[in-house]
């Protein structure tokens, strides 16, 4: 589903963010993305939403062939892809179903259909109750919840997190995580990129380790 074929991206200022990344991931995998701060998980995860492109190298996302897409065909490929952030990002004059209801809404989905996704993803992370509601109305881990449904809301192949529990305790980082692996089961391919070792060692998933950007570990796990 996600494939990097000696991938390596360099800036203008001649800092090279990434070096010859090899790695793939199959459909349904789920996958952690770590290293120091700086060592290029962001931009690793840019390259696969085609907000940057890389340097060198075939970068793959499903039939894909990123470095031969046109700009006009970039959206497309967007449409497959979840992404979410530390930040939901949420906006505060919206409600929950609206927030989770504004990716379906700038596609031109039917009203009935907008409100049969949006209800089943709220249902899925535990909001349905909460449609009504206003993100300050509710807590950080609700709103983070908020923030997933949103980028599940269209049923994407691929879902990428950008430090999603950045701003969760330790029992909330846990229940987000469990949750990430429930869309797994659906032959949803996850990326999650996370600082967070103490908690991903607990779990059961590949992790891909970046070091000053080069991937220096690809630990498997049954």
């Amino acid at each position: 589903m996600i494939r990097f074929d000696n991938i390596s991206k360099h800036f203008a200022s001649g800092c090279e963010a990434l070096s010859q990344i090899n790695f793939c991931l199959g459909s349904g995998e789920m996958a952690f993305l770590t290293g120091h701060s700086g060592a290029g998980k962001s931009t690793l995860l840019k390259l696969i939403m085609l907000i940057d492109k890389p340097s060198k190298g075939q970068l793959q996302v499903g039939n894909h062939h990123l470095e031969r897409l046109s700009n006009s065909q970039i959206p497309t490929l967007r449409r497959h892809i979840g992404m979410i952030f530390q930040n939901p990002q949420l906006l505060p004059d919206k409600t929950v179903f609206d927030n989770v209801a504004l990716p379906l809404v700038i596609e031109g989905y039917r009203t009935s259909d907008i409100k049969r996704r949006v209800r089943a993803a709220l249902d899925k992370v535990g909001l349905l109750a909460k449609e009504n509601y206003y993100p300050d109305e509710i807590s950080g881990g609700q709103q983070q919840r908020v923030g997933i449904a949103r980028a599940v809301v269209k049923k994407p192949k691929v879902i990428l997190a950008d430090e999603p529990t950045g701003n969760l305790d330790p029992l909330l980082s846990e229940e987000i995580m469990m949750l990430f692996s429930e869309f797994r089961e659906v032959g949803t391919t996850l990326l999650i990129a996370t600082h967070d070792i103490a908690l991903i060692e607990r779990l059961p998933y590949r992790r891909l380790t970046l070091d000053k950007g080069k991937l220096v570990h690809d630990t498997a796990y049954g």
